[in-house]
């Protein structure tokens, strides 16, 4: 209408032509976007970055999310905002006849490589500690409900150098066993920048909070492909011990009892008694003992 009126049409017969009201259209003009409006918009911004993150979460948690990010509201407008937007929770109910397809990758396959037919394949070793990291999360039933593992295993030793449990797979998850990786090897004395960190493409790990933590630690992200197991055979393999040595062991009725029974394991158990034959029948911490310096030792 500017526009017109800049060329010599008059607003009021534009807005005779377009049926609209001049009054409201000048008051539009003064202050196009009101204060309602803007609300909503932040209101549906916090939601959608809640959503992002997790998209797990259906729209009472993405409430939750949202009030802690400063923008409060009430459940039927979350309800309202999330619905307009099909922002829903990929484990309610499935829209459409595939259900949701797993997202892109926010990093490259690092570990990925050809053999000479052509077929890839990935390389899980690594001559030092700290050069490749990885990561995945598994989950296991309890009398409570289900309890989620996210671990991080280094490529040279097999050593779980971090891990965060919790009774939500959220991003959080994966950020606190990273998190947890890195203040363990710096406590040790060890340099982690660089490391390759692999993982599969779920969410936890596509999301902009672990991808944050990442460039904070200065770290280098890579990611499998979708459906492809082998991709993260390594990762997997220390999963399948936990199973059989763990969680099928028993029945188990609290998330503390089962949580108790991870770390022992892992710290007792893997860490300090199982022989592996690629590490010459040493243990992970036997193994990075060797591979460690004396000064890095008493650091």
């Amino acid at each position: 209408m500017s526009e017109l009126a800049a060329d010599g049409i008059p607003v009021t017969v534009t807005c005779r032509v377009l049926k609209l009201h001049r009054q409201k259209y000048y008051a539009w003009l003064a202050s196009p976007v009101t204060g309602r409006e803007l609300q909503a918009a932040y209101r549906a911004n916090a939601l959608f970055d809640a959503h992002r993150d997790d998209p797990e979460f259906g729209y009472r948690y993405l409430l939750v999310e949202a009030a802690g990010a400063g923008e409060v509201m009430t459940p039927r407008t979350a309800w309202r905002i999330c619905s307009a937007n099909a922002w829903w929770s990929v484990f309610g109910k499935k829209r459409g006849s595939h259900g949701k397809k797993p997202g892109p990758p926010v990093h490259d396959d690092l570990l990925a490589g050809q053999d000479e037919h052509g077929v890839i394949r990935h390389s899980f070793t690594a001559a030092a500690p700290n050069q490749v990291w990885l990561t995945d999360i598994t989950e296991h039933r309890t009398g409570e409900g289900k309890l989620y593992l996210c671990a991080i295993k280094d490529a040279c030793s097999g050593r779980i150098v971090g891990y965060s449990i919790s009774d939500r797979m959220k991003s959080t998850l994966a950020v606190a066993a990273l998190d947890s990786a890195v203040a363990r090897r710096r406590a040790q004395g060890q340099d982690v920048t660089g490391c390759i960190v692999h993982s599969d493409r779920g969410s936890q790990f596509r999301s902009r909070k672990f991808v944050h933590a990442l460039n904070q630690h200065a770290l280098t992200g890579s990611m499998g492909r979708v459906g492809a197991a082998g991709d993260n055979a390594a990762m997997e393999s220390f999963f399948a011990l936990l199973q059989k040595n763990v969680l099928d062991r028993r029945t188990w009725d609290t998330r503390e009892d089962l949580r108790i029974a991870i770390i022992t394991w892992t710290e007792r158990t893997y860490h300090r008694r199982r022989r592996q034959d690629r590490l010459g029948q040493l243990t992970p911490i036997e193994y990075e003992t060797i591979m460690t310096t004396p000064a890095d030792q008493a650091a």
